[in-house]
């Protein structure tokens, strides 16, 4: 299995890095499982500003563009069956997140539409903010391989 990524628009990245958004709603389905760095796009959601609830949790907060700011690991995702948290949309597929972790340096990385595979060097820059127990909890020794 390989690490890949996800490209998400401010503030919905910091809001999974920095809060507590553990579903990001796509309109398709991903079978894959497992680490995903959460890469910031290097553009704002203009429509984030109408939501206030989300402007209130990132306040204070520098919102990086167009770099990985966190490791998080999808561990399921399923169609809408109504809003399973405050940060569900309806009629959307809903990724659940788990073991978000925050990097500590933003890591400029260029994003992608859908998954993606992210560049060696980001991946050993990513694993080199992470301890051994965090990496070891959010993907195998396989898919870190070789960046130590």
């Amino acid at each position: 299995m390989t690490i890949r990524a996800l490209t998400v628009r401010q503030p919905r990245a910091s809001a999974i890095a920095h809060a507590d958004k553990r579903i990001e709603n796509r309109t398709w389905t991903t079978p894959h499982r497992g680490a995903v760095l959460i890469h910031s796009a290097a553009k704002v959601d203009p429509a984030a500003n109408r939501h206030a609830p989300m402007t209130a949790i990132v306040r204070g907060l520098q919102l990086d563009l167009g770099a990985v700011i966190a490791v998080a690991r999808i561990v399921a995702c399923h169609p809408d069956d109504g809003q399973c948290t405050p940060w569900s949309m309806p009629g959307h597929s809903h990724w659940q997140l788990d073991q978000v972790t925050a990097l500590s340096l933003p890591v400029t990385a260029t994003g992608a539409l859908q998954l993606w595979t992210p560049p060696e060097k980001v991946l050993e820059t990513v694993r080199l903010q992470l301890d051994d127990a965090t990496a070891a909890a959010l993907a195998s020794d396989d898919e870190w391989a070789g960046l130590r």
